[in-house]
């Protein structure tokens, strides 16, 4: 292996941890340069294992549009979020903390014997107690006229 192959490899190595350690942050603007350094990571692994070849040339010159376009997405979200909250933090969303916890007690509380018995009345979803097929496999003894 080349000295130069293995330099390129630490740094695409480098850039895809620090992108994704920056991603794992709470502050908008630390997110969204993860984004950006993974982005440049992700275009260098291309153009290192592409060589000369232009197809991988010609994704990665694609991979750096697509890469603009959606940080600027991306920014102009963060900036609104700042114009009405006056910090970049991600807040912690409350209805997924109610439902963990739920779930956590479900968990830890002791569980009683209980039947499976067939449920019976209305699922939810408009079905009774029996199954129903998929739209359109129904009964068509009245459209072909028999």
């Amino acid at each position: 292996m080349k000295s130069l192959d293995l330099t390129m490899a630490l740094v695409v190595g480098g850039l895809f941890a620090a992108g994704v350690h920056l991603m794992l942050q709470r502050s908008l603007t630390r997110i969204l340069l993860g984004f950006i350094v993974l982005g440049h990571g992700t275009n260098l692994l291309l153009l290192t294992t592409g060589g000369a070849d232009p197809l991988p040339q010609a994704m990665a010159l694609t991979a750096i549009v697509i890469t603009f376009g959606i940080t600027t997405f991306l920014l102009a979200l963060a900036y609104r979020s700042w114009r009405l909250s006056g910090h970049d933090e991600v807040p912690d969303d409350i209805e997924d903390r109610r439902i963990g916890d739920v779930r956590e007690r479900a968990d830890t509380e002791p569980t009683a014997d209980v039947e499976d018995d067939e449920d019976e009345g209305d699922d939810g979803f408009g079905g009774g107690p029996r199954a129903r097929g998929p739209v359109g496999s129904g009964d068509r003894r009245g459209e072909e006229g028999g």
